[in-house]
């Protein structure tokens, strides 16, 4: 898929920089609330899961489409983009279990 020179570095320096400040603010809230440590591994490994991600996204639309197999190419990258996504969000739901479960904890006692 053909894109103007810029936008594949601006696609990545942005994402970099919303990632870098998410991925920092969530270690630090880690570090600030060590009690639940179990739900920001579980965010964690999404932001991480979710990079790589779009990294295989990326990859796909960066692809030089005159190759001869670009389309099985592109395909491959989609799905592996699209199943690295889809664990991301499990991983994610997993947090925000661990997470409720902790405010249920407290609330009980």
């Amino acid at each position: 898929m053909p894109l103007e020179q810029e936008v594949r570095g601006m696609l990545i320096g942005g994402f970099a920089i919303v990632m870098g400040i998410v991925i920092l603010t969530t270690l630090f809230l880690w570090i600030k609330n060590k009690n639940n440590s179990s739900a920001y591994i579980w965010t964690l490994a999404h932001f991480l899961f979710f990079t790589l991600a779009i990294y295989f996204f990326i990859k796909a639309i960066s692809f030089d489409f005159n190759h001869p197999m670009a389309s099985e190419e592109i395909s491959l990258q989609f799905g592996i983009a699209g199943v690295v996504w889809a664990f991301s969000m499990v991983c994610l739901l997993m947090g925000i279990v661990n997470f409720s479960k902790r405010r249920r904890m407290e609330k009980s006692l």
